[in-house]
C-alpha cells in the first residue's frame, strides 16, 4: 500500500457535503505526527472522511495511542473588488476556502505538486519475515537527499481560483530538542493562473487577507473516540481554551503565538476538575495534558517589502467552530463571502478567549455547542501580478512527559480533594514547555535550519522469533556517518517494549565506545525474553555527543516494530509430551499468565511441526480448528471460537492430528507420521 492514499469519497449530509479527492501523507519521523492533504489544508475528518476521526492528527507524544490534538483546520484567502472571469462579474468580496468543512479541489484549491522529501528513506523493517513499520503505510518518500535542511520536507504547490498560487513547505526534525514542532513556510504568488489548465486572468489583488483557523481538541485519549472518560463534547473542542500572546512573557520582546489547552467542562463527572483530563475511572493518569498552538515567525510587511511585520497578524479573534460561516461555503455566494471577510478582518480583541473565560467552564462560554477555534488573519495586502507574500509559522505540541502524567495522576486519584490544585498547577507548566518549544523553532528558522543533525537509522532492521531467544540484526548503512556539526556516529542502542508497541521502551543493549560492549556490532540476541509474551523493538544509532545538543539518536519511529516477536519452541518429539498452558485456564489469573499483551492466550506446546488442532465441547461440538504449519512446537489461541464467540467455563476436548511426516535432519529418524493423533483435555474457568 502506498504511503500516499488517494481517496475519492462521496459524503452525504449537510455538514460534510461534497466530493473530496486528493492525496494524504504523514510527517511521522519525530515525536510529533500529523497528516497533510494535497489541497494545502487539513479539513475536518478530511483524511478518511469518517466521523470517528473527529480528533485526528497532531499526535504528541506520538509513541502512544490516541494522542491526537487536532479536530480541523481551515485556510481562507479573501480580497476585495475581484473581477471573476468564471462568474463574469466583479465581487465586492471574494473568498476561497479550504476547510474547515468545505473543500472544492477542482475549482477553488487545486493541488499541482505534492511531494515528500527526506534525508533518508524509511528503513526496511521486518518481524519474522513480515513488514513491520508504520512508515511503510504512512509515507512515500519521493526525493532523498542527505543534505536537506530538515529530516522531512513536505513540498506542496496549490493553485487557487483567485490567481494566487500557494507554495507550502512543512519542515520536520528528529533532533530530540526539535522533534515536537513543524515549521510551515508559505509563499502566496500572484501569477494570475486560475485553474490547473494554466488559464491566466491577471489582475492586481486588493486588500488580500490570508486567514488560518485551528480547531484544537486535546486529546483523543480521554475523549469519545478514545477511552472516553471526558464529557463527549470535549472531543470536538467544546472546552478548549484559546489564548493569544503578543509579547514573550519573560523578555517582553514580540512573540506572536496562539496557545490552546483543555479547559474546565461543566459536565465533568469525576472528583476535582478535569484539567489535564485525569482518568478517574482507572489509574488517574492524565490523558489530556497537552498544550498546542502556533508561533508566527515571519509575515511580510507588503508585497514589495519582505521584512517581518510584527503587527501581523492583524486578526487574532477566535471563531465559533459551529458558526454559520463555518459550513456550506461557496466562492460564488456574495452575501456569505462578505460575512466571511468580516470574520477574517475582525481584528484583535482586548482580551483573548481564554482571558474572557477566566478559569470558568469553557464549554459554557458563548453558548455554542462547538466551542471555539483559534484564528489569525494576515493582511490586508495589495498583491500586483508577479508579486508575492511570505508567511512562516511553527506549530507545536508540548506538556508533561508521559511518565509525569502517570505519576501526577496517581497522586491526584489517591487524594483528589487536597491534590487537585497541585495537579492543575503542574499541568499548566505545559504552557511554559510550549513557549520553550516555540523559542527553539524560531531560533532554528532564523539560523537557516543550522541545528545539529541526528544520525541516520540503519536502512534495514530484522527481528526473528527463536525457540529460546529473539534474534535482531541491522545493516551497516549508518556506520561512519559524520554530521554537519562534526558529531559522529559511534554505536547502536536496542530498545524493547513488552505486550504492546504504544508503551514505554527500555534500553536492553548498546554497543560502541564508552559502553559495556565497546565493539560496534550489528546484531543482538535477546535471551531475556519469556515465553508467551509479545515483544516489540527498535534500534537507534547514536553519536558521540560532540555537538551543542549533546548525544543524539536516530528516530525511534524509523525502526520501531509493529508486529510482535515471541519465543517459539522447537517441535516436540512425542505426542504424549504435548501440553496446554495454562490448564486449567482461569480468567481471574489471566493478567499474570501472559500479561496484558495476551490476557486470553492459551498455548499448545511441544507440538509436531505440522498438525491440525481441533477443539470440541464436552458434548462433541467442534468450535475451533487451528492449522499449525509454521514448523515450530508452539501454537497460540486467543480463546475465540470459529464463530467469533468467547469460550465459556467447561471441559473441552482437544484433538491433535499430524498432517505431515517429520524426519530428524541429523539422524533420519521419523519422529512423526502423517495421521498420528492424540487427545487432550482443557479446563476453562470463567
Amino acid at each position: 500500500m502506498s504511503g500516499k492514499i488517494t481517496a475519492v469519497v462521496l459524503l452525504l449530509g449537510l455538514m460534510f457535503g461534497g466530493l473530496f479527492a486528493g492525496e494524504v501523507t504523514w510527517l511521522a519521523v519525530g515525536d510529533l505526527h500529523d497528516w497533510f492533504h494535497s489541497a494545502g489544508c487539513e479539513i475536518e475528518v478530511g483524511r478518511r472522511h469518517l466521523v470517528t476521526d473527529q480528533q485526528d492528527g497532531l499526535q504528541w507524544p506520538a509513541q502512544f495511542r490516541y494522542q491526537d490534538t487536532k479536530a480541523a483546520k481551515a485556510l481562507w484567502i479573501g480580497c476585495r473588488d475581484f473581477d471573476d472571469p468564471v462568474a463574469g462579474k466583479v465581487y465586492d468580496y471574494k473568498v476561497v476556502h479550504a476547510g474547515p468543512r468545505v473543500l472544492d479541489e477542482n475549482n477553488e484549491f487545486m493541488a499541482e505538486t505534492f511531494e515528500l522529501w527526506g534525508r533518508q528513506d524509511h528503513p526496511l523493517v521486518y518481524v519474522d519475515g513480515l513488514p513491520a513499520s508504520t512508515l511503510n503505510y504512512l509515507e512515500t518518500v519521493d526525493y532523498v537527499d542527505p543534505d536537506l535542511p530538515a529530516d522531512r520536507i513536505l513540498y506542496n504547490v496549490v493553485r487557487t481560483s483567485l490567481g494566487l498560487t500557494m507554495t507550502r513547505k512543512v519542515y520536520a526534525f528528529i533532533n530530540k530538542h526539535h522533534s515536537n514542532y513543524f515549521i510551515y513556510d508559505y509563499v502566496f504568488k500572484n501569477d494570475g493562473v486560475i485553474d490547473l489548465k494554466g488559464t491566466k486572468h491577471p489582475q492586481t489583488l486588493k486588500d488580500v487577507v490570508i486567514f488560518f483557523q485551528y480547531r484544537y481538541a486535546p486529546t483523543k485519549e480521554a475523549c469519545a473516540y478514545g477511552y472516553y472518560w471526558l464529557p463527549q463534547s470535549a472531543t470536538w473542542g467544546h472546552s478548549t481554551m484559546n489564548d493569544v500572546i503578543y509579547n514573550h512573557p519573560s523578555t517582553g520582546e514580540p512573540f506572536r503565538a496562539l496557545i490552546s489547552w483543555l479547559g474546565k467542562h461543566s459536565k465533568w463527572s469525576g472528583p476535582g476538575d478535569n484539567i489535564g483530563g485525569p482518568d478517574y475511572l482507572a489509574d488517574g493518569h492524565l490523558g489530556a495534558a497537552q498544550f498546542v498552538g502556533v508561533l508566527d515567525i515571519h509575515a511580510d510587511k507588503s508585497a514589495t517589502d519582505h521584512s517581518d511585520d510584527i503587527a501581523q497578524p492583524t486578526t487574532t479573534k477566535e471563531v465559533g467552530s459551529d458558526d454559520p460561516w463555518e459550513s456550506n461555503n461557496s466562492q460564488y455566494n456574495a452575501p456569505k463571502m462578505a460575512q466571511e471577510y468580516q470574520v477574517m478582518t475582525a481584528g484583535r480583541p482586548a482580551l483573548s478567549h481564554a482571558a474572557r473565560v477566566d478559569g470558568g467552564f469553557a464549554d459554557l462560554y458563548g453558548g455554542t455547542p462547538g466551542g471555539y477555534s483559534q484564528a489569525q488573519g494576515f493582511g490586508p495586502y495589495t498583491i500586483a501580478p508577479g508579486d508575492s507574500i511570505h508567511i512562516v509559522y511553527a506549530e507545536g505540541v508540548a506538556g508533561l512527559s508521559r511518565q509525569k502524567c502517570y505519576e501526577i495522576g496517581a497522586k491526584w486519584l489517591a487524594d483528589p480533594k487536597n491534590y487537585n490544585e497541585t495537579k492543575d498547577q503542574l499541568v499548566m507548566t505545559g504552557r511554559d514547555s510550549l513557549i520553550k518549544t516555540f523559542e527553539r523553532a524560531k531560533a532554528n528558522y532564523e539560523s537557516d535550519f543550522d541545528i545539529p543533525e541526528a544520525p541516520p537509522a540503519p536502512d534495514r532492521f530484522e527481528v526473528k522469533s527463536g525457540g529460546d531467544r529473539i534474534f535482531l540484526e541491522w545493516s551497516e548503512s549508518a556506520d561512519g556517518w559524520v554530521g554537519s556539526h562534526g558529531n559522529k556516529m559511534v554505536g547502536y542502542r536496542v530498545y524493547r517494549a513488552i505486550h504492546k508497541p504504544d508503551t514505554t521502551y527500555e534500553k536492553i543493549f548498546e554497543c560502541g565506545p564508552g559502553t559495556a560492549n565497546p565493539e560496534v556490532v550489528h546484531e543482538f540476541q535477546d535471551k531475556s525474553a519469556r515465553r508467551g509474551f509479545n515483544y516489540y523493538y527498535y534500534v537507534a544509532t547514536f553519536d558521540d555527543g560532540s555537538s551543542e545538543d549533546g548525544v543524539l539518536e536516530s528516530s525511534k519511529f524509523y525502526t520501531m516494530t509493529t508486529q510482535p516477536a515471541f519465543l517459539r519452541r522447537p517441535p516436540g518429539r512425542n505426542l504424549d509430551n504435548i501440553r496446554i498452558v495454562p490448564n486449567p485456564y482461569n480468567i481471574r489469573a489471566r493478567d499474570w499468565q501472559f500479561g496484558i499483551s495476551a490476557p486470553d492466550r492459551i498455548l499448545f506446546v511441544n507440538l509436531p511441526p505440522f498438525c491440525d488442532i481441533k477443539i470440541y465441547t464436552e458434548r462433541g461440538d467442534l468450535i475451533k480448528t487451528i492449522h499449525h504449519n509454521d514448523g515450530s512446537g508452539d501454537e497460540k489461541w486467543n480463546s475465540i471460537t470459529d464463530s467469533r464467540q468467547v469460550i465459556v467455563s467447561g471441559i473441552y476436548i482437544v484433538y491433535i492430528k499430524v498432517t505431515q511426516d517429520y524426519v530428524d535432519e541429523n539422524t533420519g529418524q521419523v519422529i512423526f507420521r502423517k495421521g498420528q493423533s492424540v487427545i487432550k483435555k482443557l479446563a476453562v474457568i470463567r
